[in-house]
């Protein structure tokens, strides 16, 4: 069995879609936001293994806790640093063994972003 996505419902969709693209690197793979009733985006990365669904929807809010969405990256300390500079804020480097490191930013949702190296 394989995940197919995470669907977030959002009240943000078109400065959610810009969020995934620009700090996740994800690219449109349909693109449903001229439905009105039930606009929908999928995002996805190049090798279509990472799938986001951001279902837009004016009256939702975030009220969860304790879920996290996690990217791996090669360069945490450039991606840290990028992130900073687009005023994300985001948090302390979290170093668990020798051979992990990673940070979390909130997508325009509230929801948990983490960015990830492992090092083998």
């Amino acid at each position: 069995m394989k995940m197919m996505h995470v669907t977030i419902m959002t009240k943000c969709l078109n400065e959610s879609v810009d969020f995934y693209q620009k700090q996740a690197g994800l690219h449109i793979r349909m693109d449903g936001r001229c439905n009105q009733e039930h606009p929908i985006v999928f995002l996805v990365d190049a090798e279509g293994d990472t799938c986001i669904e951001l279902v837009g929807n004016p009256a939702s809010v975030y009220y969860g806790g304790g879920i996290s969405i996690g990217f791996r990256t090669d360069d945490i300390r450039r991606e840290h640093a990028d992130k900073e500079a687009a005023g994300l804020r985001p948090g302390p480097m979290i170093s668990p063994n020798p051979h992990t490191q990673f940070f979390f930013i909130k997508d325009p949702n509230g929801v948990e972003i983490q960015f990830v190296q492992e090092d083998e």
